[in-house]
């Protein structure tokens, strides 16, 4: 195996999803910094199995790589509209939302921008000595200061389901390559959030997919929507993570409870063109009723049987259970944070409590080794930082919080701006000087 033992990098990003290519687009301009991104993909290619033509992300497109660290970035939303001839007709066209397709396109664009990108490289290890960290990879040791983790998350599968994975009983992000077997089937789709109500769009307004018979199972009381109003928007500043951050462990817990519908709802608009689809199949284009919707149910087991499964589901408010023969199930259980293999070695090094890692506040984990080596966390302090966490919202600021960081000077100017609720910051020693 060979080893880069006289070419140490400042940085080495491990993932390329949308925050590390933040960051890897970020870096671009601050030469003192030497980075190198690392993934094991051949290419990028953002959520590939829910790129359905017309989902859109819920988010400003001003909430993209750069634009909130640096708005004279190259690599920013407008830039590519701009390098792609098509700004014009991107305002013209006037879009409440950007398509999540159109997003796609504008990440991989940056992509091809970038130097210090590398595909189709698997990291297998991640260990230290005294004087650098050390990523492995099959054929090589590549040494560095400091690491950004960018390793996204791992999708959540209920274990009842887990024996059963394959064409038919699949995870939602392999829905793009598995709609043609729905058609005229009975499906389920297990989920009420977004992608959840995505696919079920998706499924009775394509006619190649539509199904015989649909049933929308969620554990939540209701189809609920997100909650994107203006004051609940501040939770996604750096304003409300900073805050967010100082609190107690205890009252962390209390405001993820109760902030989910903030970053975990279905977007109103997509919820409106579902009650109008369904609308239209009932009483005007001769479909009829194929759909059923289970608001407050659980699904707590599921067996095979000779016509395809049998699923059972839990009604939370009458607590009483009821079964439904099915031929494909669709998972949107969403995902969370799990430690990846490659940081085994590091493990008993690292600072890692009942909810994940203890995050510093410029995202370094704490960690048992040398003061002047780092580990830097993308996406994975929703415990530390809030719902925003996760969100694409943040992700410049993160990203510029950690170069500022591993720079030891203020690369980037990321200074709290105005915020509606300005006294978060005020503790109450402050208040009693007022």
């Amino acid at each position: 195996m060979n080893s880069e033992n006289d070419q140490i990098f400042d940085a080495i990003g491990v993932g390329i999803g949308p925050f590390n290519l933040s960051a890897a687009a970020l870096l671009q301009p601050v030469k003192e910094i030497r980075s190198k991104f690392y993934d094991q993909a051949k290419s990028f290619v953002w959520h590939p199995g829910l790129l359905f033509p017309e989902a859109t992300i819920q988010l400003s497109y001003l909430k993209d790589l750069v634009t909130l660290a640096d708005p004279t970035s190259p690599y920013s939303f407008l830039s590519f509209l701009f390098a792609q001839r098509r700004l014009y007709r991107f305002i013209n066209a006037d879009f409440s939302r950007v398509t999540r397709m159109e997003f796609n396109q504008y990440l991989q664009w940056v992509c091809s921008l970038l130097p210090n990108l590398e595909f189709d490289r698997s990291v297998v290890a991640i260990s230290h000595d005294d004087d650098s960290l050390m990523v492995h990879f099959e054929d090589e040791i590549v040494r560095t200061r400091n690491i950004i983790l960018g390793t996204g998350l791992t999708n959540v599968v209920p274990g009842c389901a887990r024996p059963y994975l394959g064409p038919k009983v699949f995870h939602a992000c392999d829905y793009m390559k598995r709609d043609n077997l729905t058609r005229g089937q009975r499906v389920a789709v297990v989920g009420g959030g977004q992608t959840g109500a995505e696919i079920v769009y998706h499924l009775l307004s394509s006619h190649d997919a539509r199904p015989e018979r649909l049933s929308w199972i969620s554990r939540r009381p209701n189809f609920l929507p997100l909650d994107e109003s203006p004051f609940t928007n501040e939770l996604f500043t750096p304003h409300y993570s900073d805050y967010f951050f100082r609190l107690e462990p205890e009252e962390k817990k209390v405001l993820l409870g109760e902030q989910k519908l903030a970053s975990d709802g279905i977007s109103p608009d997509l919820l409106e063109r579902i009650c109008r689809l369904f609308y239209e199949m009932e009483f005007l284009n001769g479909a009829g009723r194929i759909y059923a919707l289970y608001p407050n149910h659980e699904m707590v087991d599921m067996n095979s049987n000779r016509d395809g499964f049998s699923i059972e589901i839990k009604d939370k408010l009458k607590d009483r259970n009821e079964t439904m023969d099915v031929d494909v199930v669709i998972l949107c259980t969403g995902a969370q944070y799990r430690r990846p293999k490659f940081l085994d070695p590091m493990m008993g090094k690292l600072n890692w409590g009942p909810d994940g890692y203890s995050i510093r506040e410029d995202y370094s984990i704490e960690w048992d080794g040398p003061s002047d080596l780092n580990i830097y966390m993308q996406n994975g302090a929703r415990h530390t930082r809030g719902v925003a966490d996760p969100n694409l919202s943040l992700m410049a600021w993160r990203s510029a919080t950690i170069i500022n960081s591993m720079a030891k000077r203020e690369v980037y100017d990321i200074k709290m701006s105005s915020c509606v609720f300005d006294m978060l910051h005020v503790n109450l020693e402050e208040l009693a000087l007022l």
